[in-house]
Formats: C-alpha cells, sequence, structure tokens
C-alpha cells in the first residue's frame, strides 16, 4: 500500500508541474503534439520549465535531488535553461527550519548549543537533499576559535528513501524477469549498491570517516585539500569540520579574475581522479560542481578543495589492476588487447570470438580521438559501449556503477574549465607511471616492504608450522596406506574364498565322475 501512495505520489507530482508535456513537447508528431495541448487544458504552466523540473524533482525526494544533480554535470546533453536550474540542486534545495536543526544538534550532541559554539549562523549557508549546513566558531577546547562547518541531517529522510528504494527493487525485479538483458544488466545488484550509498549518506559518522580517510590520503601532496573533522562534535546526525574558504568550480569568470589557470586546475582535476582510483582505490563519487571549491588563499592558491563526502567508491586490487589496463589500452588504441581483457575477467561469454569483440570496441572509440574535450561526449562514447556491451553479452559490474557516474562528473567539470582539454592525452602518462609502479621493481619493493612485517612475524614459527605440515602429510600418507593395505587384505580374503568354492566343486565333480567309472567298471565286470 505504502509503495502505492508513493507511484500515486510521483504521477500526482509530474502532472502538476508538467513534466509529462515537458517530456512530450519535442516530438514533432501531430498527434502527440495534440495530445500535449489537451492534457495542459486548465494546468498553469507558465513558470520556466527548468524551474518546473527543479521544483518537481525537489518535491519527489533525495533521489530524484540526486539524479537532478548528476544531470546538471551535462551541459553538453541538456537545454541551457535546464541544466543552469539543475544546478541549484547542488547546494540550494530549500532549507529545513534552524530551529529543527538546533535541536538535533543539542540532543545528537547532549551539550546546549551555546557551550559549544560561538557566532552560530542560523540560518544555512547550504541546503542539499540530504542535509544543511551552518558556520559556527568552537568555543572551548584545544580548537578554540577555530571556524567550523556544521552539518545536520534532514529530518524524515529515512522513510521517504526506503520507499523509493522499494520502488526500485520491484523495478529491478521486474526488469530482470522480463528482459532478455536482465541477468547481464544485474539490476538488483545495482540498486542494492545504491541502496548501500545512500544509507552511508544518511550516518554522518560514516561520511566524517570518509572525510578523514581522503584527508589522510592526500597529506603528503600539493592536490587536494580535504577540512579536517573535529571528532568531539560528531554524531550520527551531526558532522561539524573545519570551515573552507573558496570559489565554487562552477564559477570560471570569478576564478579567472582571481588568477587561476583554468587548464592547469583541469588538467589537476584530471589527475585527482585517477590518483584517487587508481593509487587509492577509494574515491570521492559526488564530484559535482557544488562540493568543489578553488583556494585562491597565497599558502594554498589553485588547489581543489573537497566538501561532501558521504558518497565514496572504493575498487579491490582486481578492479584496479583490470580498469588500468583496460584504460591505458584505450589510451593506446590497442583494441585486440582490450577484447582479450573482457574474456580474461570472464565479463563476456567465454566463446566470445577476440576479433569480433575487437572490431566492435574500435568503432567505438577511434571516431574519439585526437579530440578536445568540447568535441566529443564521454557519455555518448559509454552509450556506444553499452550498446556494444549488449550485442556480446558483457555482464555489468554494479561496483563500477559509482566509477561511471564519477567520470561523468569529472567530464562535466573539465567541459566547463578548459573545453580544449585533450582528456585522454592528460591521462595516459599518468596511468602508464602508475602500472611501472605496479609491476616494476619498486611496486615489488614496496610490496615487500608492506609484507616484511608479517613475514618477520611468521619466521619464527616456519620451523614448527613445517614440522607440523609434514607429520599431518606423513599420518595422511600412512593412513592412506593403511586403508589400501585393508583393502587389500579384504579382497585376497574374497579372492580365496572364491577358488576355495571353486576347489571344492571342481574337486566333487572329479571325485563324482571317478566314482561313476568305478561303477562302471564293476557292472562291466
Amino acid at each position: 500500500m505504502t509503495r502505492f501512495l508513493r507511484l500515486c505520489k510521483i504521477a500526482f507530482v509530474i502532472f502538476y508541474y508538467g513534466l509529462d508535456e515537458l517530456a512530450l513537447s519535442g516530438f514533432k508528431n501531430r498527434r502527440i503534439r495534440f495530445l500535449v495541448r489537451v492534457i495542459t487544458i486548465g494546468r498553469k504552466l507558465e513558470v520556466p520549465r527548468g524551474v518546473r523540473l527543479r521544483l518537481a524533482l525537489t518535491r519527489l525526494g533525495p533521489i530524484f535531488v540526486k539524479f537532478g544533480q548528476v544531470l546538471s554535470t551535462r551541459r553538453d546533453l541538456l537545454p541551457a535553461d535546464i541544466a543552469d536550474e539543475l544546478a541549484l540542486l547542488q547546494d540550494q534545495v530549500p532549507p529545513f527550519d534552524s530551529a529543527v536543526a538546533v535541536a538535533i544538534i543539542e540532543r545528537s550532541l547532549g551539550r546546549p548549543l551555546s557551550s559549544m559554539f560561538d557566532g552560530f549562523e542560523h540560518v544555512p549557508v547550504a541546503s542539499a537533499s540530504i542535509a544543511q549546513v551552518h558556520f559556527a566558531t568552537l568555543k572551548s577546547g584545544p580548537n578554540r576559535g577555530r571556524e567550523v562547518a556544521v552539518k545536520v541531517l534532514r529530518p524524515g529522510m529515512l522513510p521517504v528513501i526506503d520507499s523509493d528504494l522499494a520502488l526500485m527493487r520491484d523495478v529491478a525485479s521486474w526488469v530482470e524477469r522480463v528482459s532478455a538483458d536482465g541477468k547481464r544488466l544485474k539490476p538488483r545488484e545495482v540498486v542494492a549498491e545504491f541502496d548501500k550509498y545512500l544509507h552511508d549518506e544518511l550516518d554522518l559518522m560514516i561520511e566524517a570517516a570518509n572525510a578523514s580517510q581522503l584527508r589522510r590520503n592526500f597529506a603528503e601532496t600539493e592536490l587536494l585539500l580535504v577540512p579536517e573533522v573535529f571528532w568531539d562534535y560528531c554524531s550520527s546526525e551531526v558532522f561539524v569540520m573545519e570551515r573552507m574558504h573558496g570559489i565554487p568550480i562552477s564559477r570560471t569568470e570569478a576564478l579567472k579574475a582571481a588568477g587561476v589557470d583554468l587548464h592547469v586546475l583541469a588538467e589537476e582535476g584530471v589527475e585527482i581522479f585517477f590518483t584517487q582510483v587508481f593509487r587509492d582505490g577509494f574515491f570521492h563519487a559526488d564530484m559535482h560542481p557544488g562540493n568543489i571549491l578553488v583556494s585562491v588563499a597565497p599558502e594554498t592558491f589553485g588547489r581543489y578543495i573537497a566538501l561532501d563526502f558521504g558518497i565514496v567508491g572504493a575498487l579491490s586490487e582486481f578492479d584496479k589492476n583490470y580498469l588500468a589496463q583496460n584504460f591505458i589500452a584505450f589510451f593506446r588504441r590497442d583494441y585486440h588487447r582490450v577484447a582479450l581483457l573482457h574474456v580474461e575477467s570472464g565479463w563476456v561469454p567465454p566463446a566470445t570470438r577476440v576479433e569480433e569483440l575487437e572490431s566492435a570496441v574500435r568503432a567505438c572509440c577511434e571516431p574519439y580521438f585526437d579530440k578536445p574535450l568540447k568535441e566529443i561526449s564521454l557519455g555518448m562514447v559509454l552509450m556506444r559501449l553499452f550498446q556494444t556491451s549488449r550485442r556480446f553479452n558483457v555482464e555489468i559490474q554494479p561496483q563500477l556503477v559509482l566509477l561511471q557516474k564519477t567520470l561523468l562528473n569529472i567530464e562535466g567539470l573539465g567541459r566547463q574549465l578548459d573545453p580544449d582539454l585533450d582528456l585522454w592525452r592528460t591521462a595516459k602518462p599518468f596511468l602508464e607511471r602508475w602500472m611501472h609502479e605496479q609491476v616494476g621493481w619498486r611496486g615489488a619493493w614496496e610490496r615487500i616492504q608492506v609484507e616484511a612485517p608479517q613475514w618477520a612475524k611468521m619466521l619464527p614459527d616456519f620451523p614448527r608450522l613445517a614440522h607440523q605440515f609434514l607429520e599431518r602429510r606423513a599420518l595422511v600418507h600412512n593412513g592412506e596406506q593403511e586403508r589400501l593395505l585393508a583393502a587389500l587384505v579384504l579382497e585376497q580374503r574374497r579372492t580365496n574364498r572364491l577358488v576355495a568354492t571353486a576347489l571344492l566343486l571342481g574337486g566333487g565333480f572329479v571325485v563324482g565322475m571317478v566314482l561313476v567309472q568305478m561303477l562302471g567298471w564293476v557292472g562291466y565286470w
């Protein structure tokens, strides 16, 4: 019943804001255009279409807002008026009452607001689908006087998200049953991944831990700034971090006026992405413009500042190596290697003809090389690759869905900063260097250094472990010999019985024949 009511609400919002008209208005068919005129009778649709779409997504809840945020980075796919409105979803979702935010902070941290913060700003500086942010200053302790950002979880989110996820699971199960591509696309596993990340966003302690890990990963580099976490002021509903100062990355004119080199900024953005994915296997997976600032402070001028760590992705060593080899093969235009990697990984059926897959991948990617970002669309490349994957029954990997989303975000950012950026040429040296570090002498030495403490711990136990292994092997060997010997004895006894029986029967027959012969002789005489 709850899911039915949610479907009814979605249908009502779509109709109320005229999204049905928005979807159908692009058709040139006369009957469809007539249908549009009929269904709009009695509705006031004077509000611009982009505004209506933004308001509808906001009213439908966090999952729809996330969808709008992703769309907002793809200005190559959307009209400018719609893209501008959807960009407001990144940090300008209508806030909830600040009195409610204060009550949540005091209840969650167990202290009055006045004992923790000075200058708490009741008007939120940013409001998104899951939480909103207030600025303040720490009042006491070793960090007294530090400027902080206080993130407060939006109340009532869990029921809405659970309801939408239940609908998504139902749709995924239906697709898996009725679609020929259901097994290959793994829709239920993809929804399960989405479920995990959304629920992680509802626990701000997880977000704080993500921020702490990302800060540690980039502590020794000059690429990315991550705010410090103040753990004494964190809970599942409240997250207090260092306040960061910078210019939103979407304000390109302000960045130019401040003297930031947008070309360098775009290249460093690509390097940050590949560093997170291939060096750390831990990446910020919500890199829309609302979550990124650029520092203009003299000591950190031009550096990226990351915000909002609710969604992060993680990759295994297998995934990292597989992806790196694929990327390098793409950049070298070694399509045969790409096809072989797909077969070796088990992502395509083993009977797939490598030459046919190679030809299909070449047709997808070759037209886009040696072109600046403004002349290509990574989204279009991915779409063509998905069509190819459907033809060759490539199994979708749910753990890579977030990576694909993040890659599209990166492309959207790069397109805004420097449309002439050559994505392939920028990324190729980094990946080749990373692969050299992984498989070369440097990589081997680093792995030895990592494993050495464990080896040192195990080394004194090695003689005892070796003796136990040999002893067990001997026992197993002796036990096996005893079992075989017992079987041979049983077989010998069975054979002896058969032989004895045969001799007895044969002897009886011979004796009987002798007696018969003797009786015959007696009668003859």
